[in-house]
């Protein structure tokens, strides 16, 4: 893997990821492919919609239907039958998301199958080596994040056991041929994070991932957080804000000098009606949508403003017709797709401090506690 700066505005970049199986333009929005598959799409649909790298998960499909299995068809990529690049997730998320099925040790993550109840143990070496067998382009280590009300103690100490477990994940890595990120945690601590970027960037991994947010905490801690942790990472290597997703949330990543960004929010919320718009979220559901023969976004190029009305997705989500999960979709990707390349453009012209001030004075956020609502749902 390669990563190229090819402009800079304050802290916002516009760079490259070269990868065996494509080239990366970021700032870059990846879909979430947890099991193989973003949620009611096809790859037509993806490729379509201009996604470059999707996301899989490596506890997901270590369980189902198994890292073994495909290796033996031929890696993800010819399971899924998507050529462009993958970056897998180690599963140390699940960790924090799925605490009441889990047990943390030295040695790694103990779960409880949410499927079956089976126990399956990811260590470190585990982690690395489903990652080699699924093939993906770019892989996570195996970390541990804890929730944002946890004390200094508990965070220092969770710091410690994911360093050791980076430095075992690099020892087995050189059995495999992979791009290994670090992962920055450290909780809300300006120390702690400050304590993580350092032991990290002692090994000189290729990319590092920011961890531990959008967890919990407010939208100010977040942001408070996130502008001190990239201050300290590399200029020359990318940076990967992870399970960050919403408009406003990317806009404020890139101002910070964030690369990359993956997120289930979009298609989560599509599902349940809400497609974004210049100027924030409208719930295809509301009765004031059920008569209305227009097109949905005059600004948007996606498959289904192009060629539906909004009185038919109404119609299709009130009649829970499938149809309305893919076509929301469809169009909450290709619209993050469009902003990121909306903020490139803005960058290489020097315009990005304007694009971002005009942007958030017209788009409407969602509040914060339907924030808070939609992670935990």
């Amino acid at each position: 893997m390669k990563f190229s700066l090819k402009a800079k505005e304050g802290s916002a970049r516009v760079g490259v990821i070269e990868t065996s199986r494509g080239s990366i333009q970021t700032p870059v929005f990846m879909p979430v492919a947890t099991q193989g598959s973003v949620k009611a799409l096809d790859n037509y649909d993806l490729e379509k919609i201009g996604a470059e790298i999707i996301l899989g998960n490596v506890y997901h499909l270590n369980l189902r239907p198994g890292s073994d299995l495909i290796q033996r068809i031929g890696g993800l990529h010819k399971f899924m039958n998507w050529d462009r690049p993958i970056l897998t997730d180690s599963g140390g998320f699940q960790g924090f998301s799925l605490q009441h099925l889990r047990k943390i040790s030295e040695e790694g993550i103990n779960f409880k199958s949410h499927i079956d109840g089976s126990s399956h143990l990811l260590t470190p070496e585990k982690v690395v080596q489903i990652q080699f067998e699924l093939g993906s382009n770019i892989w996570m280590p195996l970390d541990v994040c804890l929730p944002p009300d946890s004390n200094f103690d508990q965070i220092d100490e969770a710091l410690g056991m994911t360093s050791r477990w980076m430095e075992r994940s690099l020892d087995a890595k050189k059995e495999f041929c992979g791009d290994l990120f670090g992962i920055i945690q450290g909780g809300l601590f300006t120390e702690l994070r400050q304590k993580s970027v350092d032991m990290m960037t002692s090994f000189d991994l290729p990319g590092y991932s920011i961890g531990g947010l959008s967890v919990g905490e407010s939208k100010e801690e977040m942001y408070q957080t996130l502008a001190f942790t990239t201050q300290q990472l590399p200029e020359n290597k990318p940076r990967y804000l992870m399970g960050v997703g919403s408009p406003e949330d990317l806009l404020v990543g890139v101002k910070n000098g964030v690369d990359m960004f993956d997120c289930v929010l979009p298609t989560r919320v599509a599902r349940n009606g809400a497609l974004y718009t210049r100027f924030g979220r409208k719930n295809i559901t509301n009765k004031l949508y059920r008569e209305l023969d227009e097109k949905f976004d005059e600004l948007c190029d996606c498959y289904f403003c192009e060629n539906f009305s909004v009185a038919y997705l109404h119609h299709l989500f009130r009649s829970k017709e499938y149809l309305a999960y893919k076509l929301a979709s469809i169009h909450n990707l290709r619209f993050l797709v469009n902003l990121m390349n909306q903020i490139r453009v803005s960058i290489l012209n020097n315009q990005f401090e304007n694009f971002y001030i005009d942007y958030l004075n017209e788009y409407k956020i969602a509040d914060e506690h339907q924030r808070l609502l939609q992670r935990k749902n």
